[in-house]
């Protein structure tokens, strides 16, 4: 898998954000987009399914797309969609691509994944029909005890409106949450000093919290179709790179709620259900 790779990796490096050169910013998006990108890097990487519905035009994505679901009536905006196009609907005039995307949010390849990258077929964003998978993440750099509830509701909900849109979409869940003992926040610009984390305790708390949100087994069941949660280290000063965190309570490769663990269910379960698109 690559995305965690790349992930760590790009927001190791400080960017153009909202007028500052900056690793992460709460408010941008560029943390989304840059999970977003590696999820679905990584689910093409493993399903040759899912490849073929793109190199025959079925399959496109959407970004910030705005999911209604018929049961309970309700309306969430989802990060990410894999769906049908919708029939009739006019098409993006200058689509996104993984290519394009890479380029505007300064994904940070290795030359491996660049050619990893040029030999998959171009999937590109359109007008969303269908959704087969869609894909809610969420991360906790800060402040965590404080923004845990809303985290939490926020990836609850997100399951239920997915399945209450189609009980055979996939719903899929991502938590990225920060180890490091500060941080320091573009949010608090009248403050100089860091936000300081009562650590480990903060991390076993948003580990443990998101570990319990439901996960079902069976398309008539609720719950998310595949969760992962991928913990870093990031005091966002700057200049000092970020991390990944193998250790506990980092989920161990065999649990589950591995990132690895989620995409190679992400691609089974993408297989499985939708080997046959007319």
């Amino acid at each position: 898998m690559e995305a965690v790779d790349i992930l760590t990796r790009s927001l190791s490096k400080a960017v153009p954000i909202r007028g500052n050169m900056l690793q992460y910013h709460g408010r941008s998006d560029r943390h989304g987009q840059l999970i977003c990108w590696g999820i679905l890097f990584d689910l093409m990487l493993n399903s040759a399914v899912l490849r073929s519905h793109v190199e025959a035009g079925k399959v496109v994505f959407g970004i910030n797309h705005t999911l209604r679901s018929f049961s309970p009536e309700k309306k969430k905006k989802l990060d990410l969609v894999l769906c049908r196009p919708k029939a009739g609907a006019p098409s993006p005039s200058k689509p996104r691509t993984l290519h394009t995307i890479a380029d505007k949010h300064g994904i940070e390849l290795s030359s491996e994944q660049q050619a990893m990258l040029d030999g998959l077929p171009v999937i590109q964003e359109g007008p969303v029909g269908n959704v087969l998978v869609a894909l809610e993440a969420k991360a906790c750099m800060t402040e965590h005890i404080k923004a845990l509830p809303r985290l939490y509701d926020e990836l609850n909900s997100s399951h239920q409106i997915v399945h209450g849109h189609s009980s055979n979409a996939l719903s899929i869940g991502f938590f990225m949450v920060n180890a490091a003992d500060e941080f320091h926040s573009p949010t608090n610009s009248d403050k100089p000093v860091p936000n300081r984390h009562k650590q480990p305790h903060a991390l076993e708390r948003a580990v443990a919290q998101v570990s319990e949100l439901p996960r079902r087994g069976h398309h008539t069941s609720q719950g998310f179709d595949g969760l992962g949660i991928v913990v870093v280290n990031m005091n966002n000063d700057g200049t000092s790179p970020c991390k990944l965190v193998n250790t506990s309570p980092a989920p161990a490769p065999d649990d589950v709620l591995h990132y690895d663990s989620m995409v190679q269910r992400m691609a089974h379960e993408y297989d499985a259900r939708f080997s046959v698109l007319n």
